[in-house]
């Protein structure tokens, strides 16, 4: 499964994660769907939508 990154929240910010399931919520509430996941390496909250891919059988 890829995703897409529809935005990038710094993990020191001073709310936490709070910006980016603002975020998060604001796009599912469009129609979008969205999840906020914890990159390691950058320190940041992502903000994602996972791209569906076609099977062909």
């Amino acid at each position: 499964m890829t995703r897409t990154v529809l935005e990038r929240f710094s993990a020191s910010h001073p709310r936490g994660s709070w910006p980016a399931e603002e975020f998060a919520a604001a796009r599912r509430a469009e129609g979008t769907p969205a999840e906020v996941v914890m990159d390691l390496p950058t320190d940041a909250f992502l903000v994602v939508r996972p791209d569906t891919e076609e099977v062909s059988a």
